[in-house]
């Protein structure tokens, strides 16, 4: 990884910025687009945000300036791209829209499929999916991309004692939802 962030330092050309770019979705977009499905909790939005957040970072990565990793510079974008989509009208108007669907019978769905996706559902990803974004962040963040308290500030700007806080207050929410399962 070093190759890249060296990579990085030197961009003359288009060419350097697609191949920096290239490499950069070789190695991260399964990482940044389970950050995305962890803010957005669709598989379909978050794949479209994924490919807008790579966009973003090939217009901006003349920007990059070496005070951070390249991983910590993407993983800024990514989260801030789900903050931005998560406060536009779309998502407020669509979610809204989805809530209403789902208080109304649906005559579309097979009971084959409504068991298949409950079985599916895995209780403790739910349980992980149905906290609070602030702590959803900082539970992913640590436990899935392994990434200590330090880096996870630099990611968010979020002070590290914060971030102590909300993983613990994160963990007690996690172990009380899941005792009301069992």
């Amino acid at each position: 990884m070093a190759e890249l962030e060296e990579i990085a330092i030197n961009i003359n050309s288009i060419e350097d910025t697609e191949q920096i770019i290239d490499q950069l979705m070789a190695n991260y977009s399964d990482d940044v687009l389970h950050l995305v499905f962890s803010y957005v909790k669709n598989r379909t939005t978050a794949e479209d945000l994924t490919q807008e957040i790579f966009i973003k970072c090939y217009e901006k990565l003349g920007q990059f300036n070496n005070k951070s990793s390249i991983k910590t510079w993407l993983y800024r974008i990514a989260i801030n791209h789900c903050k931005d989509y998560l406060r536009s009208w779309h998502y407020r108007k669509i979610n809204f829209s989805e809530k209403i669907l789902d208080y109304i019978p649906s005559k579309s769905k097979h009971v084959e499929e409504e068991i298949i996706s409950k079985n599916v559902a895995n209780s403790l990803m739910s349980a992980v999916m149905s906290l609070p974004v602030k702590y959803r962040e900082v539970v992913f963040l640590h436990y899935y991309e392994e990434l200590s308290l330090a880096n996870i500030s630099k990611i968010t700007g979020v002070n590290s004692n914060t971030l102590k806080t909300r993983l613990k207050h994160a963990r007690e929410l996690l172990k009380n939802n899941m005792k009301k399962e069992v």
